[in-house]
């Protein structure tokens, strides 16, 4: 597994990006490549619905159209953001132009294993399968990303240079350890919002307002978060740091160890992982 907080700048790339679907993260990514400089006149993004399309234009002159045939037909990249459950309908039409060019291929849909877009879009396409999660919408996303045996090296740096727009990203070796992705950053967001909640109803009952304790409760995750990400040191070392002995904070942390918080966390994630695994199986 390899990770990256790359700041590759595609700027000055002349691959042309092919989005079918301008839902929200689509429009992200588009928002995102735009900022750093990626040339508008090389995406373009398909719709079936024309309110979705008009967003995505908002962002900047990019080419906008009904037809998926029409923006694949010149792609060196064609992300696929959409469903899931239509992802077979919207490939299969596609399958003798993907065949013919052979473009990259990423998939930000969840679930779609790379045998099955490979067995849609036609052997010996090029697929890089992408697990983001919901922060990417602010660009401040965490991805992990797959690539099949067809992905040469450069497709693999164009990849981490599109995805890395809106945050950062993870190569795993082997297709399995996406639904490992999916349980800990795919998932994660919400573990994080359900403490912080928790963590607001606490200290309302400790006898702040509402609005106090969701301001101090929302700026200490930020914080908390910020000190993991920029600084060397791991986050045992950070909890170490901040626990005077016989302290309040001791005192917190003895409390959730006692009442098995670690265990806790590991069976969530092993239960997402697991659901994960199955919706692969259910969508094929």
């Amino acid at each position: 597994m390899s990770s990256s907080t790359s700041n590759t700048d595609p700027a000055h790339n002349s691959a042309k990006i092919a989005f079918i679907g301008a839902g929200n993260m689509a429009r992200s990514l588009i928002g995102g490549l735009l900022s750093r400089g990626y040339p508008a006149s090389n995406i373009a993004c398909s719709d079936p619905f024309e309110a979705s399309l008009i967003e995505a234009g908002k962002l900047g002159a990019i080419t906008t159209s009904s037809s998926n045939a029409d923006i694949v037909a010149q792609a060196d990249v064609v992300i696929l953001a959409v469903k899931p459950q239509v992802m077979a309908d919207v490939l299969q039409p596609l399958t003798s132009q993907l065949q013919t060019s052979k473009p990259l291929v990423i998939s930000i849909a969840a679930g779609i294993a790379s045998g099955s877009l490979q067995g849609w879009a036609g052997t010996g396409v090029p697929v890089v399968r992408c697990m983001p999660n919901t922060p990417a919408l602010l660009r401040a996303g965490a991805t992990g990303l797959f690539a099949t045996e067809d992905v040469s090296a450069e497709q693999r740096q164009l990849a981490e240079a599109i995805v890395s727009a809106v945050g950062i990203v993870v190569w795993v070796a082997e297709e399995s350890q996406l639904d490992a992705v999916t349980a800990l950053s795919g998932s994660g967001p919400a573990y994080f919002f359900l403490l912080m909640e928790a963590m607001q109803e606490a200290g309302e009952k400790l006898g702040l307002s509402a609005e106090a304790a969701e301001l101090l409760t929302q700026q200490t995750a930020f914080g908390a978060a910020r000190m993991a990400l920029e600084g060397d040191t791991d986050v045992a070392q950070l909890r170490r740091q901040v626990t005077s002995p016989n302290g309040t904070t001791q005192a917190a942390l003895e409390s959730f160890e006692a009442n098995g918080m670690r265990d806790i966390v590991e069976q969530a994630l092993r239960a997402a992982f697991l659901r994960s695994e199955a919706m692969a199986k259910e969508l094929g």
